[in-house]
């Protein structure tokens, strides 16, 4: 009966697995290691005495505690592997927040040189129409003053 159950555990972990692979919700680094797990309690439920072969062969007296002990180095190792990944990650998030805040800085001097620009052409551009409107003046003085 404790083998069903431990059977029908590992089967829904393994159909978890593929369905969370076919949604995309998992990646396929990491259903990997999922599947293998999946597999090989499937495999120690259907084949329960082959727990006790290995762990005569490895020199364990219970089997129990060598399923104790391989889960907690599998454990281990993902949590590893994790960290890792999470390191690999804050180093390209600094990365890029980074070159987020050069482009930004260069967005701003780019921003305020075109308002200077702008604000020195309509200066320009007003003392050019008020050259004008005095040279105008000067060439018909009559007009002026009539107005």
């Amino acid at each position: 009966m404790t083998n069903l159950a431990a059977f029908l555990v590992a089967l829904v972990i393994v159909a978890l697995v593929v369905e969370m692979l076919r949604r995309k919700k998992l990646r396929e680094k990491y259903a990997a290691l999922w599947l293998l797990v999946g597999g090989a309690t499937l495999i120690l439920a259907a084949f329960p005495r082959l727990l006790n072969i290995v762990a005569e062969l490895v020199g364990v007296q219970l089997p129990s505690n060598l399923l104790f002990a391989m889960s907690i180095l599998l454990l281990l190792g993902v949590c590893l592997h994790l960290s890792w990944e999470i390191s690999v990650v804050e180093d390209e998030t600094r990365a890029l927040a980074e070159e987020v805040a050069i482009l930004r800085t260069q967005l701003e001097s780019l921003a305020q040189g075109k308002s200077s620009r702008h604000a020195s052409t309509r200066t320009a551009e007003a003392e050019a129409e008020a050259k004008s409107q005095a040279i105008d003046q000067l060439r018909n003085p009559t007009e002026s003053s009539d107005a």
